[in-house]
């Protein structure tokens, strides 16, 4: 452990990173993948982004030293599918010590708890979550999913932008 957290502290500060998780294998769980590959070249070098699929922990690194993280994920909500959720890990209430709100059990919330007890600032962070309407084998996206891609990208642009108080 001391060992990486030596390696963790040698993380660029300041930076920004956008996250998608999901299993590519299981149709609209794969959504923050596929929007990461949606983002690569569109985005400017200084925004690091990060195809988590289904890791775990192994995403703290990619995290340290980060300023700004948003988050994208498959959400079920109750919303029709491809809805657009925007939240925060607040919103969330206490389930980073509880359970997950990611439908692989990644447990995302506990990896920015995690994140918190081992850096003295913690980043802003913004989860873009969207409903699924399918999960089951396949490597496509739904097409209610897939019609929701260019609002999620547009979001993400919209998200770093934004300069936090």
């Amino acid at each position: 452990m001391r060992r990486l957290w030596v390696q963790m502290r040698g993380m660029p500060v300041g930076k920004k990173v956008v996250l998608g998780i999901g299993n590519l294998l299981m149709k609209d769980d794969g959504i923050g993948v596929h929007a990461i590959r949606a983002l690569e070249g569109r985005l400017s070098q200084d925004v690091e982004l990060v195809d988590g699929g289904t890791a775990g922990c192994d995403l703290l690194p990619y995290m340290m030293g980060a300023e700004k993280i948003i988050i994208i994920d498959a959400l079920k909500g109750g919303e029709p599918p491809g809805a657009v959720y925007r939240l925060t890990p607040e919103d969330c209430g206490e389930q980073y010590l509880e359970g997950t709100i990611s439908l692989h059990d990644l447990g995302i919330l506990v990896v920015l708890h995690d994140l918190a007890l081992l850096e003295d600032k913690t980043p802003s962070v913004v989860i873009i979550g969207i409903e699924p309407k399918e999960i089951s084998w396949g490597m496509e996206l739904t097409s209610d999913v897939e019609k929701s891609l260019p609002k999620v990208l547009e979001l993400v642009e919209r998200e770093l932008d934004k300069t936090d108080a």
